[in-house]
Formats: C-alpha cells, sequence, structure tokens
C-alpha cells in the first residue's frame, strides 16, 4: 500500500523509540511525517504547516494538554485535518473523542496505521 502525493502526518508521541519507529515506518510508505513530542509542539507545526492532512496522536502526554484535548484543538482550529487517536492504556469514551476522529489502540502494525490513513482520506 503506497501513500497518496502529498500526505502529511503529524505524528505526536512522548515516546522517543515510538515517534521514531512510527515516523520512519509512515516515511517508507511514502509519507511526508512531521514529528512533535506534545501538544504545544504540535500546535506550532500545525500553525506553521497548513499542509498536515492527519494529525496522529498518543492521549498521554506531558504539556499543557493530552491528546484529547489537542485533537479538539485541532478540529476547531483546524477543521479539514483527519484525526487518529492512540493509546495503549485506555480507549476513549465515544462523546470524547473529536468529529470524525478514528482510535487506534498501541500496540499498533504500521500497517494498520497505514490503512487507517488511507480509509480517512477516502
Amino acid at each position: 500500500m503506497t501513500a497518496p502525493s502529498l500526505v502529511t502526518v503529524l505524528v505526536v508521541e512522548d515516546e522517543a523509540f515510538l515517534l521514531f519507529a512510527i515516523a520512519d515506518e509512515l516515511r517508507e510508505l511514502g509519507f511526508e511525517v512531521l514529528e512533535a513530542s506534545n501538544a504545544d509542539q504540535a500546535i506550532r507545526l500545525l500553525e506553521n504547516r497548513p499542509d498536515i492532512t492527519i494529525l496522529f496522536t498518543d492521549i498521554d502526554m506531558p504539556g499543557s494538554m493530552d491528546g484529547l484535548r489537542l485533537s479538539a484543538a485541532v478540529r476547531d482550529r483546524w477543521p479539514p485535518v483527519k484525526i487518529i487517536i492512540t493509546s495503549g492504556k485506555r480507549q476513549p469514551a465515544a462523546d470524547a473523542m473529536p468529529s470524525g476522529g478514528v482510535f487506534l489502540p498501541k500496540p499498533y502494525a504500521p500497517a494498520a496505521v497505514a490503512a487507517t490513513i488511507h480509509g480517512l482520506l477516502g
């Protein structure tokens, strides 16, 4: 499965190894990948990179907001951005998910992430 051209994925993950691993896998699949280790970095990237198509964020991370609050902020400020939320600790309640957001539990296979992205892109 190859990535559509011009798809930029912002990966937000505070665990450095996981961030590196999924970013590397997505790059190998042809996606452009931006990396952030917390929500504050992610917001700065979103403010400066209007080409971001997908937000792929962990729920639990340090900083001013967790992944659920980040995804709500993204939905409000950047409605076209598709959102994937992940966690190995908890699955969010349906009413905590942003409109159109998808939950992908950890551990995940890179192929599952790519398939989820392709599904969101239609």
